[in-house]
């Protein structure tokens, strides 16, 4: 299914969120408090717009995915970031590797989430952080209601008229609908024992929310 919108992808993404996209990744990056020389992991980085962010806040950063497709064009925006194929839930990269990892609209994707997340903060050093960028489901009943319309109806038309792949925007909306988001997100990963701290906060009203889970032991 992604193999099949990666070409149109990026275009279809802007339009569907009228490019807010962008700014919600800007404010993951900040949210990780990267610094230059940092090494991140941007897991289902699907065609490496968070990465791009990464790399432009300074950090050294892999990029990986499953679908060969998405990367290509990855590697065709961004050549300077080291994309790989990998599965999130197991990750082919030695304990305490890197400073952050992350995954933006990809968690939900993932057949174990909380296994994904613990794979996540093995790779990243004692005191590091792991930040997901997450759709999730606007607080305030009246722009719920208008949301959930939005993205019932509007979203797998015009989703498939951009991509010519209506299936893959219906899936998207169930997915996002079905998936926990705020406190239930932030408890999955704190089921997995691996995190000192876990904070969450809505973006846009809640149309997405964004995660940090504080590793134990001291960043080093």
């Amino acid at each position: 299914m992604f193999a099949s919108i990666s070409a149109r992808y990026d275009r279809a993404n802007t339009v569907l969120s009228a490019g807010v996209h962008h700014r919600w990744r800007r404010q993951a990056v900040r949210w990780a408090g990267v610094g230059a020389g940092d090494a991140v992991l941007d897991c289902a980085t699907g065609t490496g717009d968070l990465a791009i962010a990464f790399r432009k806040a300074g950090a050294r950063v892999v990029a990986t995915d499953f679908v060969p497709e998405m990367l290509a064009v990855g590697r065709t925006k961004a050549p300077d970031i080291d994309f790989r194929i990998a599965d999130v839930m197991a990750l082919p990269f030695d304990d305490a590797a890197f400073d952050v990892a992350a995954i933006a609209f990809g968690i939900r994707n993932v057949a174990d989430p909380a296994r994904g997340i613990a794979e996540m903060a093995r790779v990243v050093k004692p005191g590091g952080r792991v930040v997901v960028l997450e759709l999730g489901s606007p607080q305030n009943t009246l722009f719920r209601t208008l949301y959930d319309m939005y993205r019932r109806h509007a979203l797998p038309r015009v989703g498939g008229v951009l991509t010519g792949q209506r299936d893959a925007y219906e899936y998207l909306e169930t997915s996002s609908a079905d998936f926990p988001c705020g406190e239930k997100f932030a408890a999955l990963m704190r089921s997995t024992g691996r995190f000192a701290d876990v904070e969450f906060r809505p973006l846009t009203f809640g149309i997405a929310y964004l995660y940090r889970g504080l590793t134990h032991g001291r960043s080093t």
